[in-house]
Order: structure tokens, then C-alpha cells, then sequence
């Protein structure tokens, strides 16, 4: 899973250990599976109840806030607040239910996304275009989300549990076992509205973090890149449109630093704090004084 190739600029690599070819092609496998899930998902809308609503709005919440909003991303990617081991395994679990790949392949990614954020280098940056930064990147070149050895380059911290290697390698897995349960207990319909509908809602809610908070929106703090805070993806992210206050202040758990910032995961983490689940819960300010790397 490279970046494009420009011919008016130097190649951006995503991962410094890999030379990628001159031409980037299309990625039929990953390709294939997009254009199922959006298929599936446009199906599951003639096949409405409010049962299957609810059970999609419910596994939107399990998946993608628990597992990529408080999970792949505060928890294992940025180690923001501290869970016991078997809730953060369940996290990674939650997180690879949401055809994001791995957590080894996920937290590599956004690490280095950090790193180059806007610059030569970045995975996803609006400055290589919208639709690159949105859905491009995964659609083009070879994708790493099996590459465990390559990737744990960058995740070393994961890649010391077997679990989360194990679960790398086997990412797919618990959506097929969902996906089979699923059926069994409500057919096709269910299928579709808890498995692809929720997926592709879950994906492209997602890729806005990555494309529409890089482009639009306001910015309380002049960091390097280009992160916004957009009000509208923080809704329907769990809190992660308050992008600009996160690349400001990476390892904090919350990201809505104000008050009328609406946060979800924070508040759910807060929740966790006080029921002494969640300890060592990293906080940033308004007031807190921008790191000078950070500083554009």
C-alpha cells in the first residue's frame, strides 16, 4: 500500500524500508473487497428494519469507537491512558472488526503519519489530492496490512504480544466469524447492516480524518501540518475530528479541549478512570504550551 508517484515532485514514500516501483497500479484484491462492502451496504439500504439498525448503530459504536477512536488509535497507537491487558486486547479485536486492518499495520501507519504529517512521506496527505488522502492511498500500490515483520518496525511495542501479532496476520478473521453469526441470527439482512453497511459507514468516517481535517476547518494551534478541528467529523468520529488539538498534543486522551468540543471517547475514557479501570490518563489544555517540534 504505497503512495502515487508524482511526476512533478520526488517520490512520497509512506515507509522508509521499502524502495516502491515508479508506477503504482491498482491493488485488485483491496479494490475487490472496497466494491463488495459498498455493494453490500447499498443492498442492506432495500432491506431496512429497526432491528437491523440498531444492531449496526450498536457495532458501530463496539467497533469503530471502542476499537480505532479508543482503541488502535489513543490507546495502542499514542498509549494515551493505560487498560488492563485483556481490555486492550479487546480493543485491538474491536479494531480489526472494522476492515482497517491490523493493529501492528494501523498503528504503524499513523505513526508514521505523525512523523511526515503534510510532508514528503506521509501515507495520506490532502496535499497529494482529496481523494488521495481520503481513499487513494489504500486503493494503489501493495498493501502491507499482512507485512507483520515489516510493519512492527514501527509498532515494536505491539509486536512483543503474540496476541496482536497473531491478530495482524489474522485481521480479516473476526469480521468473517461476525459476518457467519450475524446470518445465522438474522439472515441477509442483518448481514449486510451489521457487517458491510457498518463497515463502509465505519471506513469512510475514518478517511474524513484523514482527508477532510487536513483540509477544512479551523486551527487553534500552529502546528506543522495542516490538521484542522471540524466539528461535524468529531460527531461522527467519536471526538477524532478535533484533529488539530490532537496533532498539537498527541498523547493526550482527550481531544475536545473545550468545553463545547463534544468528545465521546473522552467522556467514555473518563468513565473508565473513574471506575479506576483506566490509569496514567494523559490530558492537554488549551493552555498547554505547544511542543516546540510540533510548532509550524
Amino acid at each position: 500500500m504505497a503512495p502515487r508517484v508524482s511526476p512533478e515532485k520526488p517520490q512520497n514514500r509512506a515507509f522508509d524500508l521499502l524502495e516502491f516501483p515508479e508506477k503504482q497500479k491498482l491493488n485488485f484484491a483491496t479494490t475487490l473487497v472496497m466494491v463488495i462492502l459498498h455493494l453490500g451496504a447499498i443492498a442492506a439500504l432495500f432491506m431496512f428494519s429497526w432491528t437491523n439498525l440498531a444492531v449496526a448503530l450498536f457495532l458501530l459504536w463496539f467497533c469503530t469507537g471502542l476499537g480505532i477512536s479508543m482503541g488502535y488509535h489513543r490507546l495502542h497507537t499514542h498509549r494515551s491512558y493505560q487498560v488492563p491487558l485483556p481490555l486492550e486486547y479487546l480493543f485491538a479485536v474491536c479494531g480489526a472488526l472494522t476492515f482497517e486492518g491490523g493493529p501492528i499495520f494501523w498503528v504503524a501507519t499513523h505513526r508514521i503519519h505523525h512523523q511526515k504529517s503534510d510532508m514528503p512521506g506521509d501515507p495520506h496527505s490532502p496535499r497529494d489530492g482529496g481523494w488521495w488522502a481520503h481513499v487513494g492511498w489504500i486503493l494503489v500500490g501493495e498493501a502491507k496490512h499482512n507485512n507483520t515483520r515489516l510493519m512492527a518496525k514501527y509498532a515494536p511495542d505491539l509486536a512483543k504480544h503474540r496476541f496482536y501479532v497473531w491478530l495482524n496476520d489474522w485481521h480479516w478473521l473476526p469480521n468473517v466469524l461476525l459476518a457467519g453469526l450475524l446470518f445465522a441470527i438474522g439472515g441477509l439482512p442483518l448481514m449486510l447492516w451489521g457487517t458491510c453497511l457498518r463497515v463502509v459507514i465505519g471506513l469512510h468516517a475514518t478517511w474524513l480524518v484523514n482527508s477532510a481535517t487536513h483540509m477544512w476547518g479551523s486551527r487553534r494551534f500552529p502546528t506543522r501540518d495542516d490538521s484542522r478541528n471540524s466539528w461535524w467529523v468529531a460527531l461522527i468520529t467519536f471526538g477524532e475530528g478535533w484533529h488539530n488539538n490532537h496533532h498539537a498534543h498527541p498523547t493526550s486522551a482527550r481531544h475536545g479541549l473545550a468545553w463545547y468540543e463534544l468528545d465521546l471517547s473522552w467522556i467514555q475514557i473518563k468513565i473508565l478512570r473513574y471506575f479506576g479501570i483506566a490509569k496514567r490518563v494523559q490530558v492537554a489544555k488549551i493552555t498547554t504550551p505547544l511542543a516546540e517540534r510540533d510548532a509550524a
